[in-house]
């Protein structure tokens, strides 16, 4: 069985409140334990340092697969456990920029003044890798980075095994190059991470109007998500990197056309989806044999 929790959902900024405590407030963070064994850690938001209390006892290796390295996907490294464990060796996979390495990147901001202590003096066993240039295999599973349309550098994540394909793309604007109904597949950024997926996690931060005013902002409204869903076959929809600016409630509201009971989007869009869900910080999505369980609190 493989397990997906979600430790944060929120873009751009973290947004703790009273308001925001159904869906939370924790920026974008992930974990995948897949069989008991293998386990994985997406993004490095606010959402990391709760996630690092749950790190499986006796593990002695933890691979961080960054997106991109805008600060609500990073601000969480400097507080993840693991990272201050000398027994644990910590691998870092993300992209590098046209002009620097993904260390000279990441010491941007693990170095004062932003953080009082520097990437190399941490005492883990640390190793980075640049993606795309590689493909990852951990025991049972295989995972392909692939670049999106987002700016500066950022990758998606396709999580394959026995168990299913998990997809996860949380910054990304589908829909730029034009009408995801009518553009080719080798056109719509984001396909070759997504297609099939069991369980695909994707940006919903705008609903339409606001999307409008956001245009090449590198976010998707939640119509374009199903609409990309939709477009790569994936049979489970999650909305992420929910808009700091809307409250449990407008989410709701939001998105009540595509989770509703009667499943309303299918008759809006065509879709052949199983079911869209609006990810909340603390729930658990469970993948065995291509099905999705969803737990609403870990």
């Amino acid at each position: 069985m493989m397990q997906v929790s979600v430790w944060g959902a929120r873009g751009s900024i973290a947004t703790p409140g009273p308001e925001t405590n159904k869906y939370g407030g924790n920026t974008s963070c992930l974990s995948v334990l897949d069989n008991g064994s293998t386990f994985l850690v997406l993004d490095a938001g606010t959402g990391l340092r709760r996630l690092s209390q749950f790190v499986p006892k006796g593990r002695s290796r933890v691979d961080v697969l960054l997106t991109h390295l805008h600060m609500d996907h990073i601000q969480g490294l400097g507080f993840f456990g693991p990272l201050y464990n000398p027994n644990m060796e910590v691998h870092l996979w993300g992209p590098d920029s046209a002009t620097l390495s993904l260390e000279a990147r990441l010491n941007r901001y693990l170095s004062p003044p932003l953080f009082p202590v520097h990437l190399r003096e941490l005492p883990c066993k640390l190793v980075l890798h640049t993606v795309p240039d590689e493909v990852l295999h951990l025991d049972r599973l295989t995972i392909t980075p692939c670049m999106l349309c987002h700016p500066g550098p950022t990758v998606g994540y396709r999580i394959e095994g026995p168990e299913g394909i998990v997809s996860y793309i949380p910054d990304h604007e589908p829909s730029l190059a034009g009408a995801l109904e009518q553009s080719d597949s080798t056109w719509i950024s984001g396909y070759d991470v997504a297609r099939g997926a069991d369980l695909l996690f994707h940006d919903a931060q705008y609903a339409a109007d606001e999307y409008q005013g956001c245009i090449g902002w590198g976010h998707c409204s939640m119509g374009d998500a199903v609409r990309f869903a939709d477009r790569v076959s994936a049979k489970n929809l999650v909305f992420f990197h929910h808009d700091p600016g809307h409250s449990d409630d407008e989410l709701d509201s939001l998105a009540a056309p595509y989770t509703s009971g009667s499943h309303a989007y299918k008759s809006i869009y065509g879709s052949a989806l199983k079911d869209v869900y609006v990810a909340t910080e603390g729930s658990t999505f469970l993948l065995k044999q291509g099905e999705v369980t969803f737990q609403s609190r870990l």
